[in-house]
């Protein structure tokens, strides 16, 4: 979801039912990839460096094996972009 500042609304970034927690983290990084390639260089940074982190990979694919969603939240001066992965068959 991405939610502008100034707004009552939200708006849906799109979703996935993935198979497999390890499918849902590949989402998660492809919808990551996505809004980061968006963002002026200062903003997409945090995003950059998540999308190289291995060990974060690992403790977000382990929260989906355990049942437990992953949130990983960006932003820029305008909009915060939260992306979360649920563990297959959890739905929001």
């Amino acid at each position: 979801m991405a939610y502008p500042l100034h707004e009552t609304s939200s708006i849906h970034l799109g979703s996935h039912d993935a198979t497999s927690p390890r499918l849902a983290l590949r989402w998660l990084r492809e919808r990551t990839r996505n809004v980061t390639d968006q963002l002026d260089t200062a903003y997409a940074q945090p995003g950059r460096y998540w999308l190289r982190d291995e060990h974060e990979h690992e403790r977000a694919l382990t929260y989906l094996i355990t049942g437990t969603a992953y949130q990983l939240t960006l932003h820029d001066e305008n909009t915060r972009y939260v992306l979360v992965a649920y563990p297959p068959g959890v739905t929001s």
